[in-house]
């Protein structure tokens, strides 16, 4: 592939897995009620399998640790622009660190939402998340499911254009 269009398609698929993750941050490190649903009701259903204990720390911890390991992938997929800019200020030397990044990043986007992707499908969670009468649509699924395919293609273009540039 161009390394150009790589690049473009990279930086979109980049932001758009960023904007879902750091979006959705204020809500697991606030206790949102939204929030707490979707992890008691997973911790529960994981109750039968892993035991009382972990699957109770799971609904109490679980939103802070997605949501941490969402913010990591969201700063390794965004910080191609800061060796950017040391780039451009000659503090750093012009190397494949979007690719690496993107490459990176991609593959820690698909593995938390490959997470999120079998919660929805085998756990009471569901597709189509209900609470308080309320219905997401499938909204949080469907985007899941798209950074998690997203993310492949992500980790994929650019292993192979960093490779090809190796």
């Amino acid at each position: 592939m161009n390394k150009t269009i790589t690049a473009v398609v990279s930086w979109v698929i980049a932001l758009w897995a960023a904007k879902v993750f750091l979006s959705s941050i204020p809500y697991k490190f606030s206790g949102h009620p939204d929030t707490q649903h979707i992890f008691s009701t997973i911790g529960e259903w994981l109750k039968g399998f892993i035991g009382d204990a972990a699957g109770g720390l799971f609904s109490e911890y679980g939103a802070i640790v997605i949501g941490s390991a969402e913010l990591v992938a969201s700063v390794i997929l965004l910080s191609p622009v800061v060796f950017w800019i040391l780039n451009r200020i000659n503090l750093a030397a012009d190397r494949p660190y979007r690719a690496v990044a993107h490459a990176l990043g991609g593959l820690i986007a698909a593995g938390i939402m490959a997470g999120a992707v079998f919660f929805h499908l085998v756990s009471p969670l569901g597709v189509e998340v209900l609470h308080e009468g309320k219905s997401d649509g499938g909204s949080l699924f469907y985007a899941a499911l798209s950074i998690l395919v997203l993310g492949l293609i992500l980790f994929i273009i650019n292993w192979l254009s960093f490779r090809a540039q190796s």
